[in-house]
């Protein structure tokens, strides 16, 4: 009930690029697979948009993902990403997301992923979600475990060059989901429904 998301736009991304560079973890310690956090200020930036722009770009009905911003009280706290792939047969959604330094400790997270489950169980109709998170990354395991995520196995990966990592995979299906206090209001879906392959 504190947050609202909305769809990442190109209007967006002054802000988010500001929100970046206020950083987003400590930097001896990378959460994500990919290494886009890491490199000089410019670099970071060239990465991140790059990165917003070629999903955007690369979205269709049958291998989706939406970015959205997370603003509480109009300020830009992070992103939550929503994808699917072969949506339409697997009824699997997957997630991701980020929130500034400053925007963390205060249960955002938890809430913006539960914003996005509400909007995938009981709006797109999806049956199971899946997410996945460093084993050394016990914030994001968190938040999975307080949803009702069960485990769903290990991959052993590469972080940054040399660094053996493990990454707990983690899964939910409808009926497992801790829902919130709260229920989730959406706008415009039906505008874009076929985006999503229903």
């Amino acid at each position: 009930p504190r947050l609202v998301l909305t769809p990442l736009q190109d209007t967006d991304l002054p802000e988010m690029c500001e929100l970046i560079l206020d950083g987003i973890h400590d930097p001896a310690v990378m959460p994500f697979v990919r290494l886009w956090t890491d490199g000089a200020p410019a670099d970071v930036v060239a990465n991140a948009l790059k990165s917003y722009w070629s999903s955007r770009a690369s979205s269709t009905p049958d291998n989706w993902s939406v970015q959205f911003t997370v603003r509480r009280q109009g300020v830009l706290v992070g992103l939550q990403v929503l994808r699917g792939k072969d949506f339409a047969v697997t009824r699997t959604v997957g997630t991701g997301s980020w929130l500034g330094r400053l925007h963390q400790g205060q249960g955002i997270g938890t809430e913006m992923r539960s914003a996005v489950l509400q909007f995938a169980f009981d709006h797109l109709q999806a049956e199971r979600a899946d997410s996945a998170a460093f084993s050394d990354n016990p914030t994001s395991l968190a938040v999975s475990r307080k949803l009702g995520y069960r485990a769903d196995g290990t991959a052993v990966v590469q972080r940054r060059p040399g660094e053996r990592a493990v990454e707990q995979r983690l899964t939910l299906d409808r009926a497992s989901f801790v829902r919130p206090g709260w229920m989730v209001q959406v706008r415009g879906l039906p505008a874009c429904q076929a985006f999503f392959g229903t």
